[in-house]
């Protein structure tokens, strides 16, 4: 099978494509469950820190358990409506049982996780690279739609995809091991001056220090000389969301915008196409 992928560039980018729906429909129960698993274990903390009783025989709640039941009616989701993307489609977006719509949010995510897998395996071809920025292009959509969800980028997430950058850099796959680590301290520090900064002449805090975190776990991956890039395309995209919302939706300017996801998106493009962006840039200002 491995050889068929190796030798068969289009069964390559189907697989990826295929794997990526699967994975899209676990990144769902991730985005949903996770914040709700840390939230749980926070009040547990505060409890055991007042000296309160909790009850123990709460049933569990993980990425496993319980099995996935529509949030109205209680129904359990059977394999056959669990399929990426067939079973909404299927099932009209609408529960079988109960015939309340089911969010197009789910798709959605299954079929972008889907396109950016083939993207990723399309770009780096059969081989551990490819297998590494598909496996960071999963972490990049967990976290962006957590944190558009509760402004939360979980450290369950990003300090072991911080690791896991460095690991894949120990055989160089993306950059030398040397600017992987001077990545991820540059890339924390340099949000970290700003946010003081910014608090400093405001009084105000600009962003959650899980934005620094990010472009850490950012820098171990693509190396520090990628920084400016993903600084600079996250700054932009962020701005013209942000100035978007203002005018076309009214959104209250004092109301804060999670920055992770711009941070993101932009790490992604700069994984797929940042040697390119580089050069155009080089070229034109030449």
């Amino acid at each position: 099978m491995l050889e068929a992928l190796r030798a068969d560039f289009v069964l390559w980018i189907v697989t990826a494509a295929l794997l990526g729906l699967a994975l899209g429909s676990f990144l769902n129960v991730v985005i949903f469950r996770l914040p709700v698993m840390l939230q749980r274990e926070w009040h547990q903390q505060c409890a055991e820190l007042a000296g309160v009783q909790t009850a123990s025989d709460q049933p569990p709640f993980n990425l496993v358990k319980p099995g996935s039941t529509c949030p109205k009616c209680g129904h359990a989701i059977g394999p056959l409506e669990n399929i990426p993307i067939l079973s909404f489609l299927f099932l009209r977006g609408r529960c079988r049982h109960c015939g309340v719509s089911i969010s197009f949010r789910y798709p959605i995510v299954e079929g972008t996780t889907a396109v950016l897998t083939a993207l990723a395996a399309w770009n780096f071809g059969f081989g551990w690279q490819a297998l590494a920025a598909m496996t960071l292009t999963w972490v990049l959509i967990a976290l962006t739609m957590i944190d558009f969800d509760h402004q939360l980028l979980p450290d369950d997430i990003t300090l072991p995809a911080l690791w896991l950058g460095l690991a894949v850099n120990v055989a160089g796959l993306f950059t030398s091991l040397e600017s992987a680590v001077i990545g991820a301290m540059a890339g924390y520090l340099s949000l970290w001056l700003v946010f003081h900064g910014f608090r400093l002449l405001t009084g105000k805090e600009g962003m959650g220090y899980g934005d620094f975190k990010l472009l850490a776990m950012l820098g171990a991956w693509l190396g520090w000389q990628a920084l400016p890039v993903v600084i600079l395309l996250s700054s932009v995209v962020g701005a013209v969301v942000g100035i978007t919302l203002v005018l076309a939706r009214g959104h209250d300017k004092n109301v804060p915008i999670p920055f992770g996801p711009y941070l993101a998106a932009a790490g992604w493009i700069t994984l797929i196409w940042g040697d390119d962006l580089v050069r155009a840039y080089l070229h034109g200002f030449a």
